[in-house]
């Protein structure tokens, strides 16, 4: 009996150890990661930079309260801000929270230049933003948000891709667009840089902000430091989380200065966010993404991946519908059982997690090696012709 609540679908496995793209089960399987605790694992298991970081700070300080400066929070602010648009950060400690955070700096931002009205968000209607009850009601979604009323208001939404009806949305009270760069959850749908060019130019226009959801997608996921990049638009804000602590619970907001300005003390706060333990170790993790030839490396990889599995679809037609992603954010539309198809893989212990839209999610480590997808790809060219004969 487990005294857990049952809010999770839990596979039957157990892990004891992980090392690289690997984990290690309880019943002493071995199976190859590319689900990364859904795209947080960055340089996958046991990360030697990682864990001299975390043994090197829990030896000194692990905890304090953000009534005291943070000498490793600003070391990883600055080192954010150098190599970004950004020029203040605020930290937290997950995505969902730095969602809520960047919802509550851009209504504040208007507020504070005397624009009090101006506070609606718009959003993509069944996007994901995380499971605090703002985050579920900015998404869109009946099925995240049923049994949570009443709503939460102030969140519109437009069709994804669609810039009529993005345009048709906006109105006098909006205060910001808000979505993900490349889709995660919502299917691994990636928005084209002409898209974004012409939201930029939209926002600009109506004088309303950015706020470029990069939780999954950023921290080199995409190939760039940030998806955003391949299309050289500036957002205005930038929630982050997930790789840039490497497994470790850290969540970020980026913002110009612009907006920054309306952050004074008491207008928010965490008692966990930025404590020292979790800023060495996010420090950790960009020196090594900061690392030369680190994100071509991804972008290299992501190129053979998307290529083979390209290939691995024109063999399958009937199992695999769409091969989508950018960078190692990559997904499988598939026209088989979902399900049946996840399971199957983690019988031939390839571990994966399911999208909307009938997608699996594959997302390996950063510093993945190539011997390491040519394995991933025989286990799912073997499941493909398991399924084609069914």
């Amino acid at each position: 009996m487990s005294y857990l609540a049952k809010n999770y679908n839990r596979r039957k496995i157990s892990f004891i150890k992980g090392k690289g793209s690997f984990l290690y089960s309880k019943d002493k399987k071995k199976y190859l990661d590319f689900l990364s605790g859904i795209a947080v694992n960055t340089l996958g298991h046991s990360h030697p930079t990682l864990l001299k970081a975390l043994n090197t700070q829990a030896k000194k300080v692990w905890h304090v309260s953000n009534s005291f400066e943070i000498p490793e929070g600003e070391l990883l602010a600055k080192n954010l801000a150098k190599k970004t648009f950004a020029d203040k950060v605020i930290f937290v400690n997950s995505g969902a929270e730095a969602n809520e955070a960047a919802i509550k700096i851009a209504r504040r931002h208007f507020y504070s230049i005397g624009k009090p009205n101006k506070n609606r968000i718009l959003c993509i209607k069944n996007s994901f933003h995380g499971r605090t009850l703002a985050n579920i009601f900015a998404s869109g979604s009946k099925k995240m948000t049923e049994g949570f009323g009443p709503k939460v208001s102030g969140f519109d939404h437009f069709k994804f891709g669609d810039l009529n009806s993005l345009k048709k949305k906006i109105n006098k009270n909006t205060a910001a667009l808000f979505f993900e760069t490349a889709m995660g959850e919502s299917g691994i749908k990636v928005h084209s840089n002409k898209f974004l060019r012409e939201v930029k130019k939209i926002c600009n226009k109506k004088k309303i902000l950015l706020i470029l959801d990069e939780v999954q997608c950023g921290i080199g996921r995409s190939g760039k430091f940030f998806a955003f990049e391949y299309s050289n638009v500036k957002p205005d804000i930038v929630p982050i989380a997930k790789g840039i602590g490497g497994g470790f619970p850290i969540g970020a907001v980026l913002m110009t200065k612009k907006v920054a300005k309306c952050m004074i003390p008491g207008t928010h706060g965490s008692t966990y966010g930025g404590n020292p333990l979790a800023m060495m170790v996010g420090n950790a993790v960009l020196s090594e993404i900061y690392k030369k030839g680190f994100l071509a490396n991804v972008r290299k990889n992501s190129k053979y991946f998307l290529f083979e599995l390209e290939k691995i679809r024109k063999n399958y037609p009937k199992v695999i519908k769409e091969v989508r992603g950018v960078g190692l954010l990559i997904g499988l539309q598939l026209n088989v059982n979902l399900g049946k198809f996840i399971n199957s893989l983690t019988q031939n212990r390839l571990l994966t997690i399911r999208a909307a839209e009938n997608v699996v999610r594959i997302l390996p480590p950063l510093n993945v090696k190539k011997n390491e997808i040519n394995l991933a790809l025989k286990i799912i060219r073997k499941v493909c012709k398991e399924f084609d004969k069914k």
